[in-house]
């Protein structure tokens, strides 16, 4: 028997094996890249301390958005508006960066310059936010160039070559195991820096929270309507039973709708994506504007000052009928006419205009400020010092108008100013200048939705009517209609529980 060995040609060319990519895979490349753009950004954002990509991306979002689109947001969403934004914000981000994955795969330099726009994007939104430095146009950046560099890594990357029967020269095409691996590894480094980012942003949070005293000094004295409740210590309890409750309110209530809202349940509307980090050692709200002497006032000299106690009912004028967006809790501060006084008003001045430190504005005619009623700058609520969630260190409260106009958390600045000089950031949206709060009122009991047997049933809820009280509340049945029991009247900023 003959063996026949056949002469190989070694400069013929090898038989390859490829696999072609799955239509899938380079949109999943894409949103790999886009979580880590995202992620990457965002660390750096926190380590550096200037707004998160997202963040600057979605305030410029509210800021431009028309007022029927707002409205729509806050009627669907609730309090839950900011939750919803983000989502829709990552979801255009997963979309676009899928998108750049698939044109990246055919042309890389398309889904590069993709990227590039986003960051372009993000770059432009952080320089443009309040009281941020050149160093807000690094998070963005870096995270862009971080996404198109796994982009490309992912695309370009192959499997090591077979050898048929040598070693091949050409790229086999795409790796299952390769590609899963690299994907998931960007994932879960992406979830990795998702985590650190928001520890270090809360970490940041809680430290400048807890620079401040546990406890506020007691107010100067006791208000004579009974509106304050001074434990032995000088210092509201922390309890909203014992911190202005009302002795004689409606027992059917107490549960749903207690006379005090505790802080954790008070509502929160505003247009902060992320609550703003205030350094106590530096923070200082200003009054200026048309004055004879401006003030600037840290921390410990607001806390210096004579502080008064007073129980406020505030509302969101998007609260629709029936609906949770107001509280009512015990408010301590020093009161806005005291100050202005300090600093002289100089004639022809004619609204209070406030910035937050996120950049929000609003103004309400002076006037409000000096007629009497308790507007003041509130360092604390309910006994606590003020939460970060409702203004830490400072805000505003005024009773008897809406808060689009006047309650002013995270508080900047204080001018004033005239009509035609500034406009709060409702106004050229289309909302009215002056917004006194309506008189309303609210059933509690049943909820909405409860199943209510034949027969006698208790009806209870509350009313309000800042500035003015409430004297009666009357309840129809059947087009009859009869007078409620009311609780005791604390003040007339504060709202009346009610029981029929």
């Amino acid at each position: 028997m003959t063996n026949v060995i056949p002469e190989i040609d070694m400069n013929a060319p090898r038989a390859t094996q490829s696999t072609p990519w799955p239509d899938w895979a380079a949109p999943v490349a894409g949103l790999a890249a886009g979580a880590v753009a995202v992620t990457v950004g965002m660390l750096l954002a926190a380590i550096i301390d200037v707004v998160s990509p997202i963040d600057a991306v979605g305030s410029e979002v509210i800021d431009r958005v028309p007022k029927w689109l707002k409205n729509l947001a806050i009627d669907l969403f609730g309090t839950n508006d900011k939750v919803a934004l983000r989502v829709g914000i990552v979801t255009i981000l997963a979309v676009a960066a899928a998108a750049f994955g698939h044109l990246a795969r055919r042309r890389f330099p398309v889904g590069v310059l993709g990227f590039a726009i986003f960051a372009a994007i993000g770059v432009a939104s952080a320089l443009h936010r309040p009281n941020q430095r050149g160093w807000a146009a690094v998070a963005p950046t870096i995270g862009a160039i971080a996404g198109i560099a796994l982009l490309g890594l992912v695309l370009r990357a192959h499997p090591q070559p077979a050898e048929v029967p040598g070693r091949s020269r050409i790229p086999l095409g795409w790796d299952r195991r390769r590609f899963l691996t690299a994907t998931g590894t960007a994932g879960a480094g992406a979830v990795v820096a998702l985590g650190v980012s928001r520890t270090i942003t809360r970490q940041r949070l809680d430290d400048a929270f807890a620079a401040a005293p546990e406890v506020i000094p007691p107010p100067a004295a006791t208000a004579e309507t009974g509106d304050s409740t001074p434990t032995a210590a000088g210092a509201l309890s922390a309890d909203p039973a014992a911190a202005g409750a009302n002795p004689n309110g409606v027992a059917e209530l107490a549960e749903i709708t207690p006379f005090i809202t505790p802080n954790n349940d008070f509502y929160r509307i505003d247009t902060a994506l992320s609550i703003p980090t205030v350094g106590l050692a530096s923070w200082k709200v200003s009054i200026g504007g048309m004055v004879d002497k401006p003030l600037a006032l840290s921390y410990d000299d607001l806390l210096a000052r004579p502080l008064v106690e007073r129980t406020i009912t505030i509302a969101c004028v998007s609260n629709e009928v029936g609906g949770d967006l107001i509280g009512n809790a015990v408010w301590r501060g020093v009161l806005l006419a005291d100050l202005l006084k300090e600093a002289g008003v100089q004639p022809g001045a004619e609204q209070v205009y406030s910035t937050s430190l996120d950049g929000w504005t609003c103004g309400f005619p002076l006037e409000v400020a000096l007629d009497g009623r308790d507007a003041m700058i509130a360092v604390a609520m309910n006994g606590e010092r003020l939460p970060p969630l409702h203004g830490f260190p400072a805000r505003l409260i005024v009773p008897g108008i809406y808060g689009y106009v006047s309650a002013t958390k995270w508080l900047d600045k204080i001018e004033l100013t005239t009509w035609a000089a500034e406009k709060g950031y409702w106004i050229p949206r289309g909302w009215a200048r002056d917004a006194p709060i309506k008189t309303q009122s609210r059933i509690d009991v049943p909820r909405r939705g409860d199943k209510v047997v034949a027969g006698k049933t208790v009806v209870a809820g509350v009313a309000w009517a800042q500035q003015r009280g409430v004297a009666k509340v009357e309840v129809g049945i059947d087009g009859v209609w009869a007078e409620a029991r009311l609780s005791d009247d604390v003040t007339d900023d504060a709202w009346r529980q009610w029981v029929f």
